[in-house]
């Protein structure tokens, strides 16, 4: 029988898209085992923007990667919506972030050869989800509607992140990751940007993760959660 998941916050209940449970990750250097995760425990709920802090070599990069299924942990369990991603095989990892998971990196990683429009839709039109209705919206809410026939190179470094996070949005996923998603841009574009995905994850009702260096950035989100040698603090 599946059982859905809830948390109550702000006197609302809310459907928990993400679970980590007692998760463990050691990487190898020198050969020497090195602890980067330490038994984390995290959850995520629809339309919920956590901001993911700690010093560098924390663990938050690595914790991003495993949700998304880049990497396998040592232990523990990684669930989104109740699926654990710890039991899909790689095509199946790969067909999760294609159709499920948004993500945003300080790299734009725009396809260069294609226009602006069709990089906005190209992960819904691999994952068979391009909706043409939130397409338009996209370009509306984003501000692109003037540069849409534009290539990356001919666009400024805030709406080469804008169209990276319509992309991730394009397929309304069920998580949003974001890993130092305004590291690339200067305060004011970054608030900018930061405002229209706080807008964008609403609108959708998805969850929002974002690793973040910046206390003034992760204070614009609901919550804060801290990582400190590789447990939450």
């Amino acid at each position: 029988m599946h059982v859905s998941l809830a948390i109550c916050r702000d006197a609302k209940w809310q459907l928990v898209v993400l679970s980590v449970r007692n998760l463990f990750k050691t990487y190898r250097s020198a050969g020497e085992p090195i602890s980067v995760l330490r038994g984390v425990d995290l959850d995520v709920a629809s339309g919920e923007r956590v901001a993911l802090t700690g010093e560098s070599g924390s663990g938050k990069s690595t914790l991003l990667h495993l949700i998304a299924g880049l990497d396998a942990a040592d232990s523990g369990d990684i669930k989104l919506e109740g699926a654990s991603i710890g039991a899909l095989d790689d095509a199946e990892r790969a067909a999760l972030r294609r159709e499920r998971l948004g993500l945003v990196f300080q790299q734009f990683n725009l396809v260069p050869s294609l226009s602006v429009s069709d990089n906005l839709s190209f992960q819904a039109r691999l994952a068979g989800r391009h909706d043409p209705a939130w397409h338009a919206e996209l370009v509306e809410r984003l501000g692109l509607a003037a540069v849409l026939q534009r290539y990356p190179e001919q666009l400024s470094g805030g709406q080469q992140q804008r169209v990276a996070i319509g992309r991730a949005l394009a397929v309304k996923p069920l998580l949003l990751l974001a890993d130092e998603p305004t590291g690339n841009l200067d305060e004011t574009t970054a608030d900018e940007v930061m405002t229209l995905t706080g807008d964008l994850v609403r609108r959708t009702g998805c969850g929002f993760l974002m690793v973040t260096h910046s206390m003034r950035l992760s204070a614009m989100l609901d919550r804060q959660v801290t990582l400190h040698a590789g447990r939450v603090a």
